[in-house]
């Protein structure tokens, strides 16, 4: 069923996707009388040909990585928030070989998960309807554990693949730009994979959009695999990059495809990080300072009360979470083909499963609004190098 509401922190939450019956075994909420749901909105990754759901789910810092997610009680996790992910359409699940502690722990967490999950549900599970990702960079502590070398390239992906107990990965990312390797190995060895059937296709996470280019010239011109989508960071205060530089990239012959990460802000978007960093949240937790300290560079430059501003717009005009507007925010941008959504306990994904609704329901007037709250738009790509009164057309 699709749109039963809960109510979190005094706000009527919209949570699609999920039965009521998933709905009622996995939080503790007052649920209303169900509608019939509209499927989870799908978009094509880039020239994949593949179908994504615009939500996706993730494991960075969260399993493998925090004291109550690892060994069997991570694994017991990960399968709930998993199964509330499926019933609710997703079919995206991103990990890395960084993640976790020691590295790789949230993959081997992630493939134990899936292995029980199919045994228990082989149809909801199957394998042809799932599309897995892994990025590879950081391995281990070696000198040839990291970066983006065939040999760690090879090696990496292999690695992953044990712990994930599969035979390929749909989609595998270069986790970063590695200035000690040529791009020219870089896709040759990218291109070896691919072509070894150990993932179906490769992209890239925080590369420059002329690093990029870069690599899919070499590609096109060796007739080797080129890559087709990034991973980068974006949210309603981190939106230059996206939305500027990669301008040209949406358009064919490029026709980039996104799974972009954080759009929560490491959780500063929730609302919950306007006066305070709580204490029991990831702000405060250890090996995570640096999003409290973020939290606090927030609060002076006056960044944290436009959050406040948003917040209240969230609930008081569209009866929603201020999470769930920063997620609606990011799917109304059509270059977004798919936000990855990261929690680490059931009603936490229900929540911004909701997104997906209020996205829906934005309107014009409402998008108006939030910019001028945001008041942070980036100029309009004109082409790099270039001022707008250079060449200029008179528009209809």
């Amino acid at each position: 069923m699709w749109r039963p509401l809960r109510r979190v922190g005094g706000a009527a939450c919209l949570v699609a996707g999920v039965s009521a019956a998933t709905l009622a075994s996995r939080s503790s909420p007052t649920l209303a009388a169900p509608v019939d749901p509209p499927p989870m909105p799908m978009r094509v990754l880039g020239n994949t040909g593949l179908q994504v759901s615009v939500l996706s789910y993730g494991f960075w810092a969260t399993f493998g990585a925090k004291g109550d997610l690892k060994n069997q009680e991570g694994v017991e996790m990960a399968k709930q928030c998993l199964s509330v992910a499926r019933d609710a359409g997703i079919n995206l699940i991103d990990n890395a070989e960084a993640y976790g502690t020691p590295n790789g722990e949230a993959e081997r967490i992630m493939g134990e998960a899936l292995r029980q999950l199919t045994l228990e549900d082989p149809e909801k599970w199957r394998r042809s309807e799932l599309v897995i990702t892994t990025k590879i960079f950081w391995g281990g502590p070696g000198v040839n554990e990291r970066g983006l070398s065939v040999k760690h390239l090879r090696e990496g992906l292999d690695a992953s693949l044990k712990r994930l107990q599969l035979e390929y990965v749909d989609l595998v990312f270069c986790h970063r730009p590695d200035p000690m390797t040529p791009t020219a190995t870089i896709v040759r060895g990218m291109s070896a994979l691919v072509r070894e059937g150990k993932a179906t296709a490769w992209g890239t996470s925080e590369w420059s959009a002329q690093q990029q280019t870069e690599a899919i010239c070499y590609a096109n011109a060796h007739g080797l695999e080129p890559p087709q989508f990034e991973q980068p960071q974006y949210h309603m205060f981190h939106r230059e990059r996206f939305e500027t530089e990669y301008a040209p990239m949406y358009k064919q012959p490029y026709n980039l495809g996104t799974t972009i990460w954080s759009p929560l802000a490491s959780g500063l978007l929730t609302g919950k990080y306007i006066h305070e960093t709580p204490a029991d949240s990831r702000g405060a937790a250890s090996g995570y300072t640096w999003v409290g300290q973020k939290a606090e560079a927030w609060r002076k430059d006056g960044t944290m009360a436009k959050v406040e501003r948003l917040k209240a717009y969230a609930e008081g005009t569209l009866g929603c979470t201020m999470s769930q507007l920063a997620i609606a925010w990011c799917l109304k941008n059509e270059n977004v083909t798919t936000c990855l959504l990261g929690a680490t306990k059931p009603h936490q994904l229900i929540e911004t499963l909701g997104a997906v609704e209020v996205a829906r329901k934005l309107t014009d007037e409402d998008m108006k609004a939030i910019e001028a709250i945001l008041d942070n738009k980036p100029a309009p790509y004109q082409g790099y190098g270039f001022p707008a009164w250079v060449r200029g057309i008179n528009k209809l």
